[in-house]
């Protein structure tokens, strides 16, 4: 059973207070382990453990935990002695308790496939189909190490894209926060002081004054409205026909499209392989692959060839119709089937994009960096044009 946080207080030997928190799978045994310690107890509850209170899974701690659990299989450990093995080491909280549940299903009769399956929102549809047709075909040591593998990889990849986006997300949100300091306490006090003195302002100054205006005065409609494109947005996204028209019109931006099909193709071909090589047919394989990518035109394409492979149409053939996939990836995976290694060469293709979209990633700050420069400097100019022209024309008047 999981274990549960108790925080206690108790009498010592001494007839002093004292109080704890331990670890038990229920209050009397909390009790228990009190009195084994010697000591009376007056009052005992149960609490949220401090230790691994973090109850957010990445995808990092699934890929920690995959590997694990791998090489205590080839170890020739058993299932249920493998899990509750990981589970005490595990920091994460949440994680821990799904580790013993599944560990305690699996005792209990069911199979790794149903016990992983309660948590199918926590594990994903495909790592839960994977590890089915592993389970089935006997191979769920080689293909519980791919997953590892492929989990890890994800990892890196949106660690890289995430790094490479902070700084400029930092500068935009510093030239932001600077510029809305300008509006409201800068410009109204050159505004006024302009307007004491009766000078024809000039138009990039009445541009930041009347732009100053209207966010001083409209500031809640700004914030709602703020808050009311996000909401949309969020909303559209999880429409699966307003989905495909957003994700298409990401893939017309140049540099983001790369990288958006760099990392889709990498899922698409790892999953593809791993699923290929568990047991699953082809036409589940490109199902699930295509659910992988985690892209609304790959998924569309992969459902297309799926159709197509289940009316006899051969995996070479099929490609042709795929549209989103490049040239390069089609002749690999074509190479593959005729040489009867597809798993194999899902593989090859997968590093190549994963080193592509590392590529990608370091490089961003090259590519962003003049757009900032240019937006940067269009600020600066805008902003000192509108102060300091006015005070040009009063030194002329005073000259």
């Amino acid at each position: 059973m999981s274990e549960l946080a108790f925080q206690y207080q108790a009498i010592d030997r001494k007839g002093g207070k004292t109080k704890g928190v331990l670890r038990a799978s229920d209050r009397n045994d909390a009790y228990r382990q009190v009195r084994a310690a010697g000591l009376q107890p007056l009052n005992i509850k149960a609490v949220r453990s401090r230790e691994g209170r973090r109850k957010r899974v990445t995808i990092k701690d699934l890929s920690h935990v995959t590997y694990q659990f791998s090489v205590l299989l080839e170890a020739r450990i058993s299932i249920i002695d493998g899990l509750r093995s990981i589970a005490e080491q595990e920091n994460n909280h949440r994680l821990r308790r799904v580790l013993n549940d599944v560990a305690d299903r699996i005792a209990a009769g069911a199979s790794v496939t149903d016990a992983i399956g309660t948590y199918r929102d926590l594990f994903g549809e495909v790592y839960v189909e994977t590890v089915r047709a592993a389970e089935a075909s006997g191979n769920m040591t080689l293909i519980l190490s791919s997953l590892a593998e492929m989990l890890d990889r994800q990892y890196e990849i949106s660690k890289n894209v995430k790094g490479a986006l902070m700084y400029p997300i930092c500068v935009i949100a510093a030239l932001c926060l600077a510029v809305l300091f300008l509006m409201l306490f800068v410009v109204p006090k050159f505004g006024t002081m302009f307007a004491a003195r009766g000078i024809e302002l000039p138009v990039p100054t009445k541009i930041l004054i009347g732009f100053s205006d209207f966010v001083r005065t409209y500031w809640y409609a700004i914030l709602g409205g703020g808050f009311g494109l996000f909401w949309s947005v969020r909303k559209s996204w999880r429409n699966p026909i307003t989905r495909r028209k957003m994700d298409t019109f990401m893939h017309r931006v140049p540099f983001l499209r790369s990288v958006l099909k760099g990392v889709a193709i990498s899922r698409f071909a790892n999953v593809l392989g791993i699923s290929l090589r568990s047991g699953l047919n082809l036409m589940q394989s490109l199902e699930m692959a295509g659910r992988a990518s985690g892209r609304p035109l790959m998924v569309a394409d992969a459902e297309k060839m799926r159709e197509q492979v289940n009316l006899g149409g051969r995996l070479v053939d099929v490609l042709l119709t795929c549209s989103y996939l490049p040239a390069f990836t089609k002749r690999m995976l074509a190479a593959g089937e005729e040489a009867a290694e597809l798993p194999k060469m899902c593989a090859v293709v997968a590093r190549h994009y994963d080193r592509e979209v590392t590529h990608l990633t370091k490089n961003v700050t090259t590519v962003i960096e003049p757009i900032m420069i240019v937006g940067l400097a269009g600020v600066v100019l805008l902003v000192a044009l509108a102060i300091f022209l006015p005070m040009w024309n009063m030194t002329a008047l005073i000259g």
